[in-house]
């Protein structure tokens, strides 16, 4: 069992920065392969970036890459969306996962409770 709990979202003017932070409780952290992902009003949940159990790896999705970085600190049991060069359309309600591979389908097991992130012009 993970539990999961985000913080630093905010309010901030374009073209600004925010990190967000994930504290998971419980041992396993280190064997769970992170994510966030985002919601903007009225729209689905959609993936924005990912990083592997070993921190090896990690995936942002296209219309975040090279605005937004993930990272984790396995010491901390967190792991971090660092946003730079913030546009409106990154307002959303932000969500951190814990899941894990099997095979080429990933399972996101464990939610956190979300962070607002507001971008205003």
């Amino acid at each position: 069992q993970v539990q999961l709990v985000e913080s630093g979202g905010g309010l901030v003017q374009a073209g600004g920065s925010l990190r967000l932070s994930c504290a998971a409780s419980g041992r396993t952290f280190r064997s769970y392969n992170m994510a966030w992902f985002r919601q903007a009003a009225g729209k689905e949940r959609e993936y924005v970036a990912r990083i592997s159990w070993s921190g090896g790896s990690t995936y942002v999705v296209d219309s975040v890459k090279g605005r937004f970085t993930i990272s984790r600190d396995d010491a901390k049991n967190t792991v971090y969306l660092q946003m730079d060069s913030l546009k409106l359309e990154d307002t959303a309600v932000y969500y951190c996962a814990a899941g894990s591979l099997s095979g080429s389908r990933w399972s996101w097991d464990y939610w956190g409770q979300g962070a607002q992130v507001t971008v205003s012009s």
